[in-house]
């Protein structure tokens, strides 16, 4: 089991690193108390069901407790856990201003001086870091390039990073795809609907199918999609995304928005791409 401590300066970024270990496949916990880090790990080690990757972390947050922290991690090395630290820091000022942003004090002094509270928490972490196995300076990185630091440092074999691409077809009728990053709007194809043999028959029967896609316009319609999607892909994982979702969206959600939906993400995966397809209005 590979089990990894994430902590470091408060500000520095540490929620924003474990939601991009919980999209590498790590069993997350936040704020974990020092003391629970044996017992946690056990119960890791022990689940039914199998977890290979775990990811906690651990900071000042824990008051009083965060003394045990050294404690823990040698009983940890006594019970034959390995281990390793991921030190999150940043330069004061980028700190101060990010709480200034955020219009939070320090933890450690709540009601004085932000930089005063930078410099104690540095002192009671400085051991810390000179045991951390991996150390990330966040003071000039945006979200999307410390994911990408992250994955480098992480990811295992040298895979590149993938999105994970979720083409969903639904019904203008039943409300718009709310979660959508993409929205294409086929109705400007002929509705099956309209033909008394297809009504009942949804966008996965072959009837449907060979009328929607005998249209001239759907193969050149599906044809730009896959083409802005093949340009659009390596920004949106240069920018940090990890999912994308493609709305397709037709009248009911029953026929031109299901088939196409299909198509698309049979492509995409023919592509070598990580792709879902959901169907949200089949049903109603």
């Amino acid at each position: 089991m590979e089990f990894l401590v994430i902590t470091g300066m408060s500000g520095a970024g540490k929620s924003q690193a474990m939601k991009v270990m919980e999209d590498m496949g790590y069993y997350c916990m936040d704020n974990l108390p020092p003391q629970l880090l044996p017992k946690f790990a056990e119960l890791c080690a022990e689940s039914k069901k199998i977890i290979k990757k775990v990811a906690v972390v651990v900071d000042i947050r824990g008051g009083e407790f965060f003394k045990s922290l050294f404690n823990s991690l040698d009983d940890l090395t006594e019970k034959g856990i390995g281990y390793k630290i991921l030190f999150l820091d940043a330069a004061d000022n980028v700190l101060i201003k990010r709480y200034k942003e955020l219009r939070r004090p320090h933890p450690l002094n709540p009601e004085g001086s932000i930089l005063d509270g930078i410099d104690q928490e540095r002192q009671m972490l400085k051991e810390l870091k000179d045991r951390a196995f991996y150390i990330i300076d966040t003071s000039k990185l945006t979200i999307g390039m410390l994911k990408e630091e992250i994955y480098k440092i992480f990811l295992e074999g040298g895979e590149s990073r993938k999105l994970t691409i979720s083409i969903t077809s639904f019904g203008f009728k039943n409300g718009m795809l709310m979660d959508g990053d993409l929205i294409f709007d086929v109705r400007f194809l002929p509705n099956p609907y309209y033909i008394p043999e297809l009504r009942e028959k949804s966008g996965f029967n072959d009837d449907v199918k060979d009328y929607v896609f005998k249209k001239p316009q759907t193969n050149i319609f599906i044809s730009k999609v896959i083409d802005m999607l093949e340009f659009l892909i390596p920004y949106y994982i240069e920018e940090g995304k990890t999912q994308l979702v493609v709305g397709i969206g037709c009248t009911g959600g029953y026929h031109r928005s299901v088939a196409i939906s299909n198509r698309i993400g049979e492509i995409l995966t023919e592509n070598g791409h990580r792709t879902t397809i959901h169907h949200r209005d089949i049903n109603r």
